[in-house]
């Protein structure tokens, strides 16, 4: 199948489905991006949540269910897969392959009439930051750049203030002025920790009270140990190597707690001032 708005169009208009199947799929079709980083998507895919395309075609989950299997089962050969996480978007795509003379940018024939060929639907990050512009995103012109890039993106479900913020501490941290735009985008691909694992890390923690009597442990508990070495070299960079055995020492005499356990809380305290990152 030719990967433009028209061929798919019309091979979803002469594919045998159920009128609830075929409208699922025009709605799949309209989000497609068609050009690679366009909404943070690789050319020819989509990106929902189940709940979020339930919501659109007004049926329940079962039946949207059922839906996707009809589309999967058909001509359409429509396929999904989630590479972000549990509870990231899934990423949808009708199969077959393109054409082998189809040039790499093809966005649409010429006369395709799509929405899906309206630049207003594409993200496109270009130009420069200026790192200290302000802290508002909303009075900025990546506010709408970042709700449509993050929808596919592990940091989906992060609000777009937070990420704004997170990325000048980021360039902050580092002494950088102004920095492509394109940093923005990269900085949301290699996001590390959604914002909602560290409350469900505290509530699990919190249900089994294996942290309500461990000072060292509800230091530690805002830096994810699977970052630790990350945030060892953040701190280092920014206070120094000799400041950071400086802290990891002072934590061990303070809660005669081992190393490991020091440096986890020395990590954490630094995120939780805002020093660092999670």
């Amino acid at each position: 199948m030719e990967l433009t708005t028209g061929a798919i169009l019309r091979r979803i208009t002469e594919t045998p489905l159920s009128t609830a199947a075929h409208k699922l799929a025009t709605i799949i079709l309209d989000r497609i991006a068609w050009k690679d980083g366009y909404n943070g998507l690789e050319r020819g895919t989509a990106a929902f949540t189940l709940a979020h395309l339930a919501e659109k075609m007004d049926v329940s989950r079962q039946h949207l269910t059922a839906l996707l299997a009809e589309l999967a089962a058909s001509g359409l050969a429509l396929v999904r897969w989630k590479p972000n996480g549990k509870f990231a978007p899934w990423l949808f795509r009708f199969g077959g392959q393109e054409e082998a003379d189809a040039p790499a940018d093809v966005v649409s024939a010429s006369g395709d009439t799509s929405l899906s060929r309206d630049s207003k639907n594409k993200t496109i990050f270009a130009g420069r930051i200026e790192i200290g512009a302000g802290t508002n995103v909303y009075r900025t012109p990546w506010a709408e750049l970042i709700n449509a890039a993050k929808a596919s993106l592990a940091c989906w479900n992060v609000d777009t203030q937070v990420i704004w913020e997170r990325f000048l501490a980021f360039n902050q941290t580092r002494g950088n002025a102004a920095v492509p735009a394109g940093f923005l985008l990269g900085f949301m691909r290699k996001w590390r920790r959604p914002a909602s694992s560290l409350t469900s890390d505290l509530k699990v923690e919190r249900q089994t009270g294996s942290i309500d009597h461990d000072p060292v442990m509800v230091l530690a508990l805002p830096a994810p140990i699977q970052n630790r070495h990350f945030h060892q070299s953040d701190l280092e960079r920014l206070i120094g190597r000799h400041g950071y055995e400086k802290r990891v020492q002072d934590m061990q005499s303070r809660f005669k707690t081992n190393r490991f356990a020091a440096c986890l809380a020395v990590h954490g305290t630094a995120v939780s001032v805002g020093e660092i990152l999670a």
